[in-house]
């Protein structure tokens, strides 16, 4: 459907929602790979980590992006979806692009996506990397202090406050250079306020445990090891029950996907490129 090498962004209808997605095509031989963003980031948030995986040696890897009803350039649903909805919105909206399988990345929120949408649609999501993120409800949550600046979308709105918080909020380099949070607000757009609420709603009691030991994908766990919002425990419990799974502890924050893009995306590239010729 989209042959251009360039990224093509457009607006789709998914029976009756209007979602933005970026489509950056690769090299044919495999399928591309699904990125599922955190809470309130729209799909450019991923601009820097996609540069840095298209600068690794080897096959291109194809990337399908889409911001969430309510964020970035979807407009809000009328009313709020839970994760399973959302994860039939995402098979709806691969079956638009002309995509039966993908690879699937999400990072913290987005990462309770991902395992849903891997859970839910096993036979649509072939590898799977969970960046940043937990079982949800049940988990080693992040300090109070810390979780409470996530319930409004005022990080989004004000980049001043949102240089003020990072230290605390995101860890990692942020402690050292608090300045790159401008740098990091440059790819954002403020969610919709309602939007950013409906996906707090979304992932409200959600919890992954019961069936994650049904996973059959194999899976890349990655974790920094200065997480304010997701100790690093949770991704060590998940590649205890998630049986294809290996773990990646990395030296970083919340955010290491973009601050240490060079260093993760070369793990990422490798893991979904195993077993293919190059």
């Amino acid at each position: 459907m989209f042959t251009r090498s360039s990224v093509e962004t457009i607006t789709i209808n998914v029976n009756g929602t209007h979602v933005h997605v970026a489509i950056q095509p690769g090299d044919n031989s495999e399928p591309p790979l699904l990125l599922i963003n955190g809470i309130g980031a729209n799909l450019e948030a991923f601009d820097p980590f996609i540069t840095a995986l298209n600068k690794v040696r080897g096959k291109k890897i194809g990337t399908i992006r889409f911001d969430v009803p309510g964020v970035g350039g979807s407009p809000p649903t009328l009313f709020p979806l839970r994760f399973r909805g959302l994860a039939r919105l995402v098979a709806q909206l691969l079956d638009v692009v002309g995509h039966q399988e993908v690879d699937v990345l999400g990072i913290s929120w987005g990462g309770g996506l991902a395992q849903q949408f891997a859970h839910q649609y096993p036979k649509r999501c072939r590898r799977l990397v969970l960046v940043a993120t937990s079982t949800g409800a049940i988990s080693v949550p992040g300090k109070p202090n810390v979780l409470a600046k996530l319930l409004s979308p005022r990080r989004y709105l004000q980049p001043s406050y949102m240089a003020n918080i990072a230290p605390t909020l995101y860890g990692g380099i942020f402690r050292q250079q608090p300045e790159l949070a401008r740098t990091y607000a440059h790819h954002l757009r403020a969610p919709h306020g309602r939007g950013y609420y409906q996906q707090l709603l979304a992932g409200m009691g959600w919890t992954s445990l019961p069936w994650l030991h049904q996973l059959r994908q194999p899976t890349l766990i990655l974790a920094g090891d200065d997480d304010p919002i997701v100790p690093p425990v949770n991704a060590r419990v998940m590649a205890r029950l998630i049986p294809h799974a290996r773990l990646h502890i990395v030296n970083g924050g919340h955010l290491f996907l973009l601050t240490e893009k060079e260093r993760v995306a070369p793990l990422v590239h490798q893991f979904l490129r195993e077993g293919v010729s190059s």
